[in-house]
């Protein structure tokens, strides 16, 4: 007997196909997006904390960095997405996940009908980890009040943690991402009450494709939940 299609998951593969031809230079439309940020009803207050952000002092990865790489997508959205650390592209042009991870992300999103527009994207750190290694502790303990910060601005209805990182310095510094990923918490953020789920970081999926079916599978998680509290996806 012939095995049944999924049709779903081989479009969403389709998607996430990182074999593709990709530029090497970062895009500049996610600068567009990347004002959406410093606009709207919450400018005030996201402003403020971007300005406090620059003015860290003593802070190595500031001194080592071109840009502050705050956030991009709609202040707005219902969803928000928390990486790691900016990138060498995220550095030079000030906006998370651009180049490859970027590509992979948005096609992840667009797999469940998100895209930019509809979500709003930042990252533990707001400054680039020399080389790309991960923030130590120190230094994710010194953003840590900001990142609170954030998202008690944005005060999404749905947290999504891509990789190791933001998973620890969210739910769970002793934790690895096997044992929480696919896994919805309730969890109080500052003043913000949230649905948390942790993910794979795209930039792992490009390292280990095999995994790309988890992250499916984690991906239609995020879009019944969507369902399941009535979140509005604006167009």
């Amino acid at each position: 007997m012939a095995k049944k299609i999924n049709t779903k998951l081989i479009k969403y593969y389709s998607l996430i196909n990182y074999n593709l031809i990709y530029e090497n230079e970062a895009i500049n439309r996610y600068k567009i997006n990347g004002n959406l940020a410093i606009k709207g009803p919450k400018s005030k207050k996201l402003r403020e904390l971007k300005d406090s952000i620059n003015k860290i002092k003593n802070c190595a990865l500031k001194n080592s960095s071109n840009n502050i790489v705050f956030s991009d997508g709609n202040p707005n959205a219902k969803i928000m997405i928390i990486g790691e650390g900016p990138g060498a592209n995220e550095d030079l042009e000030g906006v998370p996940f651009i180049g490859r991870t970027g590509e992979l992300l948005d096609k992840m999103l667009l797999s469940i009908n998100l895209d930019r527009d509809n979500v709003y994207i930042s990252n533990v750190v707001n400054y680039r980890p020399p080389e790309n290694r991960n923030p130590t502790e120190e230094e994710i303990a010194r953003y840590l009040p900001y990142l609170i910060k954030h998202i008690e601005i944005i005060n999404p209805q749905i947290l999504i943690l891509l990789g190791s990182t933001a998973m620890n310095t969210i739910i769970d510094n002793k934790k690895v991402i096997s044992d929480i990923r696919g896994k919805w918490i309730e969890k109080k953020i500052g003043n913000c009450n949230t649905c948390v789920i942790t993910s794979f970081h795209p930039a792992f999926l490009m390292r280990q494709p095999d995994q790309k079916k988890l992250s499916w599978l984690d991906l239609k998680m995020i879009r019944k939940k969507i369902i399941d509290l009535k979140i509005k996806i604006e167009r």
